[in-house]
């Protein structure tokens, strides 16, 4: 294991390609995923969520209709927020606060804003790799960023610097590989004998962690701050940022999440408490079930370069590629995110499965993510056989195309 400092130019831990060279790019190849959605709606055929992410808003079925309003709603729910914030990320009342944000982006980038020294040394220690939302969030507070992978390249990254503000713990990497408690608790007391202040970046891992891995809850393993999105893996969204952490600097975040636009908009907020007041941790063990017996399907049909963590499976862009080539006879000239993106085209156009891929604007890995599956989505599908049927003949069918620049242009981003 090692130090990592590099990344693309922006910030994602991969290349991009000559059609997906952008954000911007990304989004258009979204809204080309969006009209096939509608296309499918409009033939009254099926769609099925099976990113792995609960991206819906489901308010309190006895909220009177007059709450529905940013001042009512922060006035009757802030309170409730707070207590229930506090109890799923294990926070203490007397010392620690709850701030909610637009997305979990916006609260690592708040985090991030007041406890980032300008032209101090900010170090990221995961499994694999930081997301790129801590990349950024760095970049933009002004300091340098140093990725690191597993305690010992933290060590050596943290005797190495002089001024180190910020350490910013990721307990579950975007690959799905998880930190040990034991490694956890010795970057964080490494981290604070140097007096440094703790981030963890916590976005699946808040319930990962507790629910599977049996490690604490995210304030309770002595972070500073700690943040979690409401969409990931057991909880039923909104799709906001959940910041906790000594409430000095939770404070403070929450005043630049307003300067900046970034907090969450109140009227949100029973959707939020319904949402942590329904989390129970068997549904995680649920899903991380679900999600082994489709694998399993998965890698007897296509074979060992079907991979898996403890938690989900993963088909790399690099083997994807690789699929195109052997299934076509042609020489695939790709990036290996391209790849991964024509495969979730034709999952979603011809299958109706929307997979992960389409999350994250870019999206944080190059690799297909099959995580977090509903048992309910697979069996409305026809189950996991079904399901390995459309990813066999999904790749198949972007094989066809994924040698000519011109048909994998119209295939991932139409042909406006």
């Amino acid at each position: 294991m090692g130090t990592t400092t590099a990344s693309a130019p922006g910030g994602t831990p991969y290349a991009p390609g000559a059609i997906l060279d952008s954000t911007q790019a990304h989004v258009t190849k979204l809204q080309h995923a969006w009209q096939h959605i509608a296309q499918r709606d409009r033939d009254g055929l099926p769609l099925y969520n099976l990113s792995g992410l609960e991206r819906g808003l489901h308010f309190p079925p006895d909220m009177p209709e007059w709450v529905d309003d940013d001042e009512w709603a922060g006035a009757l729910y802030s309170d409730k927020v707070r207590q229930q914030g506090l109890r799923h990320l294990g926070g203490d009342p007397d010392r620690h606060d709850i701030a909610v944000t637009n997305r979990m982006t916006a609260a690592l980038f708040a985090a991030l804003q007041v406890t980032a020294t300008p032209g101090s040394t900010v170090i990221g220690v995961s499994p694999s790799y930081s997301h790129p939302a801590v990349v950024r969030g760095v970049r933009d507070a002004r300091a340098d960023f140093v990725d690191t992978v597993g305690v010992d390249a933290f060590a050596e990254a943290l005797n190495a610097a002089d001024d180190v503000s910020v350490v910013v713990v990721t307990r579950l990497a975007v690959t799905y590989d998880a930190l040990s408690e034991t490694d956890l608790r010795e970057i964080i007391d490494r981290a604070h004998a140097r007096g440094a202040l703790v981030v963890v970046d916590d976005a699946g891992g808040a319930r990962i962690g507790p629910a599977i891995l049996d490690q604490p809850r995210t304030l309770a393993l002595g972070a500073d701050l700690g943040a979690t999105g409401l969409d990931k893996y057991g909880v039923i969204g909104p799709r906001v940022g959940l910041l906790g952490g000594r409430a000095d600097l939770v404070a403070r975040a929450r005043s630049r999440a307003f300067e900046l636009g970034s907090e969450c908009r109140p009227v949100l907020y029973p959707a939020v408490v319904q949402c942590l007041e329904q989390y129970d941790s068997q549904r995680v063990k649920d899903l991380v079930n679900s999600t082994k017996t489709v694998g399993l399907k998965l890698r007897e049909r296509l074979g060992d370069w079907v991979e898996e963590t403890p938690f989900i499976t993963r088909l790399s862009a690099e083997a994807i590629r690789h699929q195109y080539e052997v299934r076509s006879g042609n020489t695939v000239d790709i990036a290996p995110v391209e790849a991964t993106a024509a495969l979730a085209m034709c999952m979603l156009r011809d299958y109706g499965i929307l997979t992960v891929h389409f999350a994250g604007l870019p999206p944080g890995t190059a690799a297909l993510l099959i995580k977090f599956l509903p048992p309910e989505t697979i069996a409305e599908l026809g189950g996991a056989d079904v399901f390995v049927d459309a990813v066999d003949s999904s790749i198949t069918k972007a094989a066809q195309v994924a040698s000519d620049p011109k048909a994998l242009r119209a295939l991932l981003m139409g042909n406006g």
